[in-house]
């Protein structure tokens, strides 16, 4: 019988694993754009820990492994930014972002009051807008990420986070 996979709370023992899981996880966005400058790629270990002590960070684990994870921070305006989502390659299509999502979508409304959840992903991403499209965001418009990549913004209000499980 197999290990399921559990969705908790990073701990600022996680960091590394997630900046390991993170690198590899993006490595397949970078070839896509052909831009090995995003941002996921570039990060350093130590913004890591950051993200992980003042964000809202949850883990997928599998066993002691560190197989995905995302982030959120809600800004002024009551708007929770989700970014990073990443599961290892060999555990995608089971679920696992989903459930990341709605975890981090569950905390950021409960303890830190988001009115609505925004996130960017590539145009020419179409497994992540699948998922983000199935688990109720609406692209709300465009941006130009930092490193030049073309991104599409989706939102949705907070509250639609119990449709994501």
């Amino acid at each position: 019988m197999g290990m399921s996979v559990t969705i908790s709370a990073a701990t600022e023992q996680d960091a590394e694993q997630i900046f390991r899981l993170q690198y590899l996880c993006f490595q397949s966005e970078a070839a896509l754009y052909g831009n090995y400058r995003i941002d996921p790629l570039v990060q350093t270990l130590d913004s890591v820990r950051e993200e992980v002590a003042a964000d809202c960070v949850f883990v997928a684990r599998l066993g002691d492994e560190v197989v995905g994870s995302v982030r959120g921070r809600v800004a002024e305006d009551g708007a929770a930014a989700i970014g990073k989502l990443c599961v290892h390659p060999r555990l995608q299509g089971h679920g696992i972002g989903a459930r990341l999502l709605r975890a981090a979508e569950s905390a950021l409304t409960e303890e830190r009051g988001a009115k609505r959840f925004r996130l960017h992903t590539g145009h020419r991403s179409e497994s992540n807008l699948r998922l983000y499209r199935r688990v109720g965001y609406e692209t709300v418009g465009t941006a130009q990420g930092a490193d030049g990549v073309p991104m599409i913004v989706l939102e949705k209000p907070a509250g639609a986070y119990a449709t994501t499980a």
